[in-house]
């Protein structure tokens, strides 16, 4: 990514692009994120701060509401005449009526002194007051219920969540005691009040609530006895174990966590008396609607200043950055050495104009230079050619005409005007009339004609085969290429063994070039002479003659056609040599357009 980056900005119009927005945008960014940040911290905390407070409150009053509850049911078990009562079961069924009239009284009475649902009393054993029972609306088998066995057999009073069986359904908060004789810790019977909801909802209406906004009461286990939004939760295990976790280390506390996929600012608060606790949950959403038209505005701005950013942008890229890219992509090309481009005249008499004018200036005086370094470049390569053809041709006809004098002082024999002949044929195709142009068909005649002057000069025929495709003999071909090959192959190669050595010269057409090869089964060239091809050249004498012609002909072909085509050489000593000449197809004016 941070390469990106650094792409990215090297460009000039990528860099005032960048700047231009850092410093319209980039500020109002800034200040709407910072404004956000502020404002939504000073709702959460302005919620905190009311949440604690009234949750404080709720849990005094919730406390204290539990705790006359308490009292009440206190005062009923401590009724004498109920105590007498369920001392022992009933006799008779006369026995019987009058005990659970009495008792219904008593529990009636008590009933209207407390702020509860129902007060329901149940005797130890439930079966032995059917009469009792069935005014209660309660079954006589209620005793060999679990609930009831747990609470017989328990000392400890405790909270049950379960669901009213009457017309008003709904979830039930029941406070289940035991209660003993006044004398003895001999168990008398069960006490169950029932709380509704609305029973708590009372302590949890503050005069003003954030929508989604909700209270509620978990006991030890994080249940839910209390959801003061229609108990819409009520009874299910509170899905945060990090909120359930802080709960247990601190009395009360602040948290920010998702309960059921909505972040919600969570306070607590836990009970003294009871161990429940006392939650408040506010949707961050909620907190959230104030800042919400303040958002919308700052969106606004920024959108605005991004359309006129935009605009501005648009204006500097074309009329400035623009301009410039383009000079650019220009100068690249020159430096590719493309010179053959559209440079748009400029009328701008700023600096952008100034660019224009003076890089259309270089690109002329780069021109001219570059005209007069190739005329120089072609001299110099005539000269360098002249100066190779002649360095070819005085050797040759020195052993030539050396070899006639020879002939004609010691044999005296009628060959020698066959050579001669032969010399002048030769002459006359090396010459060419002055061009260096010839065709590939007049090039093999001068090394037939060569051939033949080595014959006569060492009295033995030369194997020398010729084999060519019909439709290059008229081809145009750099003249003197062939004969120096030629030559070589027969002095240095098969020479000393010209019984059994030959030399093969083949030549075809392959797409746009002419290849020519020249094989022998002879000694095979060092590889310090096709070392040296690659070297500078240097006096011949210090080298010696055996690369000489190599050389100048693939010094010639690299002059006139490029380095591409230089000579090919596989050789193997003592197996021979092959030299692979590719000539370009040219045209017949070609020296004349050269």
């Amino acid at each position: 990514m941070i390469k990106a980056f650094l792409r990215l900005a090297s460009s000039f119009r990528n860099r005032l692009i960048l700047i231009f927005l850092s410093i319209t945008i980039l500020p109002f960014i800034l200040f709407s994120a910072f404004s956000h940040t502020k404002s939504v911290e000073g709702i959460e905390q302005a919620n905190i701060t009311f949440s604690i407070s009234y949750l404080e409150q709720a849990k005094t009053n919730v406390e204290a509401y539990l705790a006359q509850l308490n009292e009440d049911i206190n005062s009923l078990i401590g009724d004498k005449t109920l105590q007498y009562l369920l001392e022992r079961p009933p006799l008779s069924m006369e026995e019987e009526e009058t005990v659970s009239i009495d008792m219904l009284s008593i529990v009636y009475q008590q009933k209207k002194q407390m702020d509860a649902l129902r007060l329901r009393v149940f005797p130890l054993f439930p079966a032995d007051y059917p009469t009792y029972m069935r005014a209660m609306e309660e079954s006589p088998a209620v005793g060999n219920e679990k609930w009831f066995q747990d609470a017989a057999n328990s000392t400890v009073p405790y909270w049950q969540l379960s669901v009213s069986d009457g017309p008003n359904r709904g979830p039930l908060l029941s406070y289940i005691k035991t209660f003993t004789s006044l004398h003895s810790r001999t168990p008398r019977g069960v006490v169950v009040t029932d709380l509704a909801d609305n029973h708590l909802s009372r302590f949890f209406s503050p005069t003003k609530r954030l929508q989604g906004q909700k209270f509620l009461i978990l006991n030890e286990v994080g249940e839910i006895l209390f959801d003061s939004a229609g108990n819409e939760w009520t009874g299910e295990i509170l899905p945060s174990p990090q909120l359930l976790a802080k709960r247990n280390l601190h009395s009360e506390g602040v948290e920010k966590l998702p309960i059921y996929e909505k972040e919600h600012l969570i306070t607590f608060s836990r009970m003294d008396s009871l161990p429940w606790t006392i939650v408040s949950l506010t949707p961050m959403e909620a907190l959230m609607e104030p800042v919400t038209a303040t958002n919308q505005l700052l969106i606004v701005i920024i959108i605005v200043y991004l359309l006129v950013s935009i605009a501005v942008v648009m204006y500097l890229t074309r009329n400035f950055t623009q301009p410039v890219f383009h000079l650019v992509r220009l100068m690249r090309k020159l430096e590719e050495g493309e010179f053959d481009m559209l440079i748009p005249h400029q009328q701008r008499k700023d600096e952008i104009g100034w660019l224009f004018r003076g890089f259309g200036s270089i690109v002329r005086t780069i021109e001219d230079l570059i005209t007069q370094s190739t005329r120089a470049e072609r001299s110099k390569k005539e000269l360098e050619f002249q100066v190779l053809s002649h360095q070819i041709n005085p050797h040759f006809l020195y052993n030539t005409l050396e070899s006639i004098r020879w002939k004609a002082e010691n044999h005296g024999r009628n060959d020698i005007g066959e050579m001669v002949s032969a010399l002048g044929n030769l002459l006359r195709l090396s010459l060419n009339q002055g061009k260096d142009i010839t065709t590939v068909g007049r090039e093999i005649d001068q090394v037939k004609a060569y051939v033949q002057i080595e014959q006569a000069r060492i009295g033995m025929p030369l194997r020398v085969l010729y084999f060519f495709d019909e439709d290059m003999l008229d081809m145009t071909f750099m003249r003197l290429l062939l004969q120096p090959l030629v030559e070589n192959a027969i002095q240095h190669s098969i020479r000393g063994n010209f019984e059994h050595g030959k030399v093969i010269l083949s030549g075809r057409i392959e797409e746009l070039d002419l290849v020519i090869d020249i094989t022998d089964n002879g000694k095979g060239i060092p590889q310090t002479v096709i070392q040296g091809l690659e070297e500078e050249p240097v006096d011949s004498v210090s080298n010696g003659r055996s690369g000489v012609g190599l050389r100048n002909v693939n010094e010639r072909i690299k002059i006139y056609f490029g380095t591409e085509y230089k000579l090919r050489i596989e050789t193997e000593e003592g197996k021979g040599t092959r030299i692979t000449i590719r000539h370009p197809i040219l045209k017949e004016n070609l020296e004349e357009e050269a």
